[in-house]
């Protein structure tokens, strides 16, 4: 990992663990959960969400005045607008994406969740889904959520991602094992 994105994560994994706690002494953790929905639904849509948290061209105090005024519109946490002001105050609004994806992790985990991410050839249908989740799950011993994804250069069959493991059963793959494997022998 290069040494920005490790301090990121670190910055990041820091504030997540602050805001998991006081949830957690609060009782807020559904309530932190929406939260984090709404920010990563603010991620992926706005570019301006984007540019105000990473353009060094805003000031500490421009920061903290939209990120405010965000928080207050998407009816955040007092708990959330609280450590968004501060990362804006300490210009650490940067870290937002990992912050979240840290957080998530953290709630996951003392919920008993594992998140898997599956990459299909077309989107699975809900039988499929429910029925992999349950296999995933039996073999986790966790609960399993489902993160699926659509990648038609698979041409079929499907990549699963839990945690540090990935299981490949596409039949991209196994195409390009079978090319590795005739230039080995030719």
């Amino acid at each position: 990992m290069s040494e920005p994105a490790s301090i990121s994560s670190g910055i990041a994994a820091r504030y997540a663990t602050a805001v998991f706690e006081l949830a957690k002494e609060t009782k807020s953790v559904a309530k932190i959960e929406a939260d984090l929905d709404a920010i990563e639904s603010a991620l992926s849509d706005s570019a301006d969400f984007n540019a105000l948290i990473s353009s060094p061209i805003y000031s500490r105090d421009e920061q903290a005045a939209a990120i405010a005024a965000i928080a207050k519109k998407m009816g955040l946490t007092p708990t959330m607008t609280n450590v968004l002001g501060l990362m804006a105050a300490k210009r650490r609004l940067f870290v937002l994406p990992q912050l979240a994806t840290a957080l998530r992790s953290a709630i996951a985990e003392d919920k008993g969740e594992v998140t898997a991410e599956v990459t299909s050839a077309k989107a699975l249908t809900k039988a499929q889904s429910d029925k992999l989740a349950k296999l995933l799950a039996g073999r986790t011993g966790k609960t399993v959520k489902i993160k699926a994804a659509v990648d038609e250069s698979l041409i079929g069959g499907l990549v699963v991602k839990v945690g540090s493991k990935m299981i490949d059963t596409s039949i991209a793959s196994r195409l390009n094992s079978l090319q590795n494997a005739m230039k080995e022998v030719g």
